[in-house]
């Protein structure tokens, strides 16, 4: 009889009771009761087709291991052929509808905008202009030198240009270098570097580790390697964290110098999570000149400075388009903007790319422009940019 068979001639109610059961013997540590006693399991339901799912509610302080043991002790029961977990992660402390001069707000308020972290009001609630810090593992990515994200306030301004590049430059450095693809909507690095195939899993069962495919030197791993081409990313913030996550943890990404993250466009649940899970070195915004990228990179920069994250540097973007078969140089975008917005900032300035159709052809083709034309315009700039960023990283103290 096969696995499908027996869930429907036992019936769902069957399965779903031996899976809770297994999950029962799962006990979290922090409270020496089971994740079934404490509440942490909901939603339980197995199909006919073996497909058990269930929802595990992760409490401040767990180990991020109890969501594995539980996955693992649901696909250990027999009949179970696939296990789907939808984590939902701690949720912070409520913010006191409190409302000026200390007086309590009647119900229905307006709720606090988010400010600068570690700014709390009485009781322990949030006061207006506060975020929770963030609280990094000190175990997540512990084999990596240095971990450093490349982000920007909106799409299209380059980002995963910069991070394919600067990832690629450093490999060639002879650093050992690893990319991650946060940017679970567009995951992008798979297309830049030419690389299609599905990652490895090695590992006993409960226990699997992912093996990041390797390109022009760098370890790579991104959500379009276990995507189909066409298949869009579907999800909310906890499972994007979740995903985040697990790329971190259960990835052998082995011993790195360098680790960049390309960080999908924004200041939402992606930025948020990287900084409460991994500690950063730092990170660098990308921004093209016109003043609709550098405001909204304004705000990014702001994120990471209120989230205890140092920001390495700008990087001006699509600067410069030279006419082919002439000298004329025509700024299609504008110039200089992100320098003024670095100036602005007290940031560096880390470079000015331009508007190259070198990016274009060495994207399409799977190879980074520093790789395929290193001394086109648009390669020397990239060059240069990566070996300032990697000077400046080799003063920076040591992650803890």
């Amino acid at each position: 009889m096969t696995p499908v068979e027996s869930i429907r001639r036992e019936g769902g109610k069957e399965i779903v009771r031996r899976v809770k059961e297994a999950l029962a013997r799962v006990v979290n540590p922090n409270t020496g009761r089971s994740v079934v006693a404490g509440g942490q399991i909901g939603e339980l339901k197995v199909d006919g087709e073996g497909s058990a799912t269930f929802v595990f509610s992760l409490r401040k302080g767990d180990p991020g291991v109890l969501v594995r043991q539980a996955r693992a002790a649901a696909q250990g029961v027999e009949g179970v052929r696939r296990v789907r977990v939808n984590v939902q992660l701690p949720q912070s402390a409520p913010a006191e509808n409190t409302a000026p001069g200390g007086r309590t707000a009647p119900a229905g308020g307006t709720t606090a905008a988010a400010g600068p972290a570690g700014a709390r009001g009485a009781g322990g609630g949030l006061r207006p202009g506060s975020v929770p810090a963030p609280t990094p593992s000190p175990d997540a990515l512990a084999g990596v030198k240095r971990v450093v994200a490349v982000s920007s306030g909106k799409g299209g301004v380059g980002k995963s240009m910069v991070a394919t590049n600067l990832a690629a430059l450093a490999a060639s450095r002879g650093l050992a270098t690893g990319l991650l693809d946060a940017d679970i909507y567009g995951p992008n690095i798979p297309t830049m570097f030419g690389e299609g195939r599905r990652p490895a899993v090695t590992g006993a069962k409960g226990s699997e580790m992912i093996v990041p495919l390797e390109a022009h030197g760098v370890r790579l791993m991104s959500l379009g390697f276990l995507l189909e081409r066409e298949q869009p990313a579907i999800m909310r913030g906890p499972l994007i964290a979740g995903i985040l996550k697990q790329f971190m943890e259960q990835v052998e990404w082995g011993r790195l110098d360098l680790m960049i993250v390309d960080m999908p466009p924004g200041t939402g649940d992606a930025q948020l999570s990287l900084v409460q899970t991994v500690e950063l070195d730092g990170a660098v915004m990308v921004t093209t000149p016109q003043k609709v990228a550098t405001g909204d990179v304004r705000r990014g920069a702001r994120m990471f400075e209120r989230v205890n994250t140092r920001v390495l540097g700008i990087v001006e973007n699509m600067c410069g388009f030279r006419i082919p078969g002439t000298a004329e140089i025509v700024d299609l975008f504008g110039r200089g903007g992100g320098e003024t917005l670095a100036n602005e900032l007290k940031l560096p300035f880390l470079g000015r790319i331009p508007l190259d159709i070198e990016v274009r052809r060495s994207g399409d083709l799977g190879r980074p422009t520093v790789v395929s034309a290193p001394r086109s315009p648009a390669g020397r700039a990239l060059s240069e940019m990566g070996d300032r960023l990697l000077g400046d990283l080799e003063r920076l103290p040591p992650r803890r």
